[in-house]
C-alpha cells in the first residue's frame, strides 16, 4: 500500500501527468461532478487557509479592511466599461431565470419559462463594476478618500481547458479594489501591492519572483497598468502568481464616481484593484515537490512536524507516548504545529509514505530501542535525509531545521531559476532556447504587432518589462528595431 501512495509519473517522464496524480495523491483536491469545478480537500483547504491568513494579515497591516460583494451582477454593469466586456465576454457565465418547474410531460425538472429575469444576471468574474456601482453611493468629497477594501470571494469565468488549482472555472481568490483622490496616491498603491505580494511568495511560499508591467497586450481588461509577479515551475514554464491593477478613473468615469476635491471642484476617482488566487497552490506544488510527492515550506504546511512512534505491544505505545508528550506541549508552545500519529489502523511504513507524500516538512520516529538509548530519527523532507539525533533538545533541532527548510527551498528555487534564465540576442537563438523552457531576456521593440508574431511562432509571450532589468538599449531580435530594454519572455501556464 506505501507503494502504492509514491508511485507516481516522474517530472521527467511527462510533468503534466505527475502535477496531476500528485494533485490526487497528496489529497489536495478532486474533481467534482460540475465541469471545469473541483472540491478542495480539507488538506488542501488547510494550506490556503494559511495562505489566506497571512495575506490577511498583511494586508490589514497596510491599512486595508474586508469587505464582501453580491455573486450576482447585472449584465448592464459590465457594458459600461468597454475594454473589461470585452475582456470577459467569452468567460461568463449567464443567469437568465430564477425558478424551475416538473416537466408535465414527465422530463423531470425544467426551467419554468414564465419566470424568464428582466435583466440576466453574470456570476462574477471579477467585481470591478459591482463595487464601482456601490462606491458611487460611498464617495462624495475627497474627505471619504481614500477607500482601501478587499474581500475574499470565489469568482467563476467559463474555462474551457481546466487543470486543478491552476486553471479552474470557479476559483477562490481576494480582490482588493481601492479608490484615491489622486493619481500618484493610487499608483503607489498598486505598486505595494504588489510588493506584498512578492514578498508573501518569497517570505512564505519560498518562491522567487519577478516584479514588473505587463505589456499592452497582456494587461487586465480596463486597467491602464497592470503589475505582476512572474514565478518558474520546474518545467521551465512561468506562472503569472498575482496582479495589481492601475484602473486610472477608467471605472469611475464607467459608473459616474465624482469627488468634491480640496477646490470643491468635481473629479472623478482614481483607482487600483489586485488578486491574488488558489493558482498560488499550484505555484506552490510545481515549485517544489518532487518524484516522492509534495514538498511544502514550513511556513504554510498544515502539519509541520509528524511524529510516528514504532511499536510491539501497548505498553511500548503508553512508554514512547508519555516521552513524547512532553515535547508535544513544548512545540505547541512555540506555535509549531505537530501531529503524534499513534493510530493503530497503519502501519508505520504506510504512515511515512503518507506523510512524504503530503509533504510534511520534518518527520520523527521513534521506537522502544531510541527509549533506551535516548534517541529519535529525524527525516528532513525537502532532502530525504535521515539521522539519529539525541532526544534531549530536539525542540531546538526542530526548530532549527523547520528554519533551515524554508531558506534552502527558496535557494534551490532560486538557483533553479537563474540557471533556466537567457539572455539572447538574435531570433533563431530565441527560438531554439524557447524549445528548452526558461525565462529568455530579449529586445522587443514595443509594439503588439511584434508580439503577436512571437506568439503565434514560438507560443512564448511577455512575462513582464520587469523593474529591475537591462535597460541597455538595443535592437528588437524580430524588426531589428530600435528597444529601450529587454523584456521576459516564456511560455506560461
Amino acid at each position: 500500500m506505501a507503494k502504492e501512495l509514491k508511485n507516481f509519473t516522474k517530472r521527467s517522464d511527462n510533468y503534466s501527468q505527475w502535477y496531476n496524480e500528485l494533485v490526487i495523491k497528496a489529497d489536495l483536491a478532486e474533481q467534482s461532478a460540475v465541469r471545469g469545478c473541483m472540491v478542495i480537500k480539507p488538506y488542501g483547504y488547510a494550506i490556503w487557509e494559511k495562505m489566506q491568513r497571512q495575506l490577511d494579515d498583511m494586508f490589514k497591516a497596510t491599512g486595508h479592511q474586508n469587505a464582501y460583494f453580491p455573486l450576482l451582477i447585472p449584465k448592464s454593469f459590465l457594458s459600461r466599461e468597454a475594454d473589461h466586456v470585452e475582456g470577459f465576454a467569452k468567460e461568463c457565465a449567464v443567469v437568465t431565470h430564477y425558478r424551475l418547474k416538473n416537466d408535465p410531460e414527465g422530463n423531470g425538472v425544467v426551467v419554468d419559462p414564465a419566470a424568464r429575469l428582466e435583466e440576466e444576471l453574470i456570476i462574477r468574474p471579477t467585481s470591478e463594476t459591482i463595487i464601482w456601482n456601490t462606491y458611487k453611493n460611498w464617495i462624495h468629497s475627497y474627505r471619504d478618500l481614500p477607500i482601501l477594501v478587499n474581500q475574499w470571494a470565489n469568482v467563476f469565468r467559463w474555462e474551457m481547458r481546466t487543470r486543478m488549482f491552476l486553471r479552474t472555472a470557479e476559483f477562490l481568490w481576494q480582490e482588493g479594489h481601492t479608490a484615491h483622490a489622486t493619481r500618484e496616491e493610487a499608483e503607489t498603491e498598486a505598486r505595494k501591492m504588489l510588493n506584498v505580494y512578492a514578498t508573501f511568495a518569497q517570505d512564505y511560499m519560498a518562491v522567487p519572483v519577478l516584479q514588473g508591467v505587463k505589456s499592452a497586450n497582456e494587461r487586465f481588461a480596463g486597467a491602464i497598468d497592470t503589475f505582476t509577479i512572474e514565478a518558474m515551475m520546474q518545467d521551465g514554464k512561468a506562472l503569472q502568481s498575482g496582479t495589481s491593477h492601475f484602473l486610472g478613473q477608467n471605472f469611475a468615469k464607467a459608473f459616474d464616481v465624482t469627488f468634491m476635491n480640496k477646490e470643491n471642484k468635481p473629479e472623478y476617482v482614481w483607482a487600483t484593484s489586485w488578486g491574488v488566487s488558489t493558482r498560488l497552490m499550484g505555484a506552490l506544488i510545481m515549485t517544489h515537490s518532487d518524484d516522492n510527492g509534495l514538498v511544502l515550506p514550513p511556513k504554510l504546511a498544515p502539519i509541520q512536524v509528524v511524529i510516528v512512534p514504532i511499536y510491539k505491544d501497548n505498553d511500548q505505545l503508553q512508554a514512547i507516548s508519555q516521552r513524547v508528550e512532553p515535547l508535544l506541549e513544548e512545540l505547541r508552545r512555540r506555535g509549531i504545529s505537530v501531529r503524534y500519529d499513534d493510530a493503530d489502523n497503519r502501519r508505520p511504513g504506510f504512515k511515512f509514505a503518507d506523510y512524504e507524500v503530503k509533504g510534511v516538512p520534518v518527520r520523527l520516529a521513534i521506537g522502544a530501542r531510541d527509549l533506551e538509548n535516548g534517541t529519535v530519527e529525524i527525516m528532513r523532507r525537502d532532502t530525504l535525509e535521515k539521522e539519529t539525533v539525541g532526544f534531549s533538545g530536539i525542540e531546538d533541532e526542530i526548530e532549527r531545521l523547520l528554519s533551515d527548510i524554508q531558506s534552502n527551498l527558496f535557494k534551490k528555487a532560486l538557483s533553479f531559476r537563474e540557471k533556466m534564465t537567457y539572455t539572447v540576442d538574435s531570433y533563431e537563438e530565441f527560438k531554439e532556447k524557447i524549445e528548452e523552457g526558461g525565462f529568455i531576456l530579449a529586445h522587443w521593440d514595443g509594439t503588439p504587432e511584434t508580439e503577436e508574431k512571437i506568439k503565434e511562432e514560438t507560443k512564448a509571450t511577455i512575462r513582464c518589462i520587469p523593474f529591475d532589468g537591462d535597460t541597455t538599449p538595443g535592437k528588437c531580435m524580430v524588426t531589428g528595431k530600435p528597444s529601450a530594454q529587454r523584456v521576459v519572455f516564456a511560455r506560461s501556464y
